[in-house]
């Protein structure tokens, strides 16, 4: 792994997703390197390049602090090409450092990770006037975790972190995205089931986006009986398929009476 500490200029960027307003990044590259991951496309990086490097913003937290005086109000997203809370936030603490900034302000957040290094600043989230947090779980499976999200915590810790949100009263939602296609319709209850029994208040799902060399990063990875699966579902059978996952999920969502939206 590449760790190269920069300094910015800049710490808030226009966000062109729903609902975020500005789109804050401490780290550029993320040591998850999941498969999947469509970040690549967007920065323009070598997907081979996806995973080996990561850059630590060394200042940002300080250039936030002048940018939440002079921006206009609005919904903050930390983070929306990397992951907040990937292992080097542990050692470099930018993550926290930049809500500690944000809880200081009147500005809403967002803040969406893998990890359950969230839990380490809960104290700071609570500062923060109006705080959403997501946790992302695509799938049950810690197995097929392992060869899609090869560096990213297992599910298990992130059920648990999202308890242990829940249980601090933080409202927190889980972004089922991409939904793995090995989930099949029998076993959406106990999905639905298994995030309200951690807390969940609101389930956000989306599919598997098949940008620009994402199916073979994919395919080189996965083992034949898993591939075919893949193949069928993301193109064979793409738009039945999800649509029926999804519609079970939103079924599943009333009954244990949780939140359900469609991402983008």
């Amino acid at each position: 792994m590449r760790i190269k500490e920069i300094y910015c200029k800049t710490a808030l960027s226009k966000s062109e997703l729903p609902d975020i307003d500005y789109s804050l990044n401490p780290y550029r590259g993320c040591e998850h390197a999941c498969l999947y991951c469509y970040v690549p496309n967007v920065l323009s990086i070598p997907r081979e390049e996806w995973g080996k490097f990561v850059e630590i913003r060394r200042n940002i937290p300080s250039v936030l602090a002048k940018e939440l005086k002079k921006k206009e109000r609005g919904v903050i997203g930390l983070s929306t090409v990397t992951d907040p809370y990937q292992p080097l936030e542990k050692k470099y603490k930018l993550s926290r450092l930049c809500i500690e900034q944000i809880a200081k302000s009147d500005f809403p957040l967002d803040v969406q990770t893998k990890s359950d290094l969230i839990v380490r600043d809960i104290d700071v989230l609570k500062k923060v006037k109006e705080v959403v947090v997501g946790l992302t779980i695509p799938t049950l499976r810690d197995d097929e975790r392992k060869l899609m999200e090869p560096r990213a915590p297992a599910i298990e810790k992130r059920l648990r972190a999202l308890e242990k949100l829940s249980k601090e009263g933080i409202r927190n939602y889980v972004f089922l995205g991409p939904a793995y296609p090995t989930i099949e319709v029998e076993e959406v209850e106990e999905i639905v089931e298994c995030f309200a029994r951690h807390g969940a208040d609101v389930i956000i799902v989306d599919d598997l986006h098949l940008k620009e060399g994402v199916w073979e990063n994919i395919q080189r990875n996965l083992p034949r009986d898993l591939e075919r699966i893949y193949r069928e579902r993301l193109f064979d059978e793409r738009k039945r398929y999800y649509d029926r996952i999804f519609r079970e999920v939103e079924k599943w969502c009333r009954r244990y009476n949780i939140k359900f939206e469609r991402a983008f």
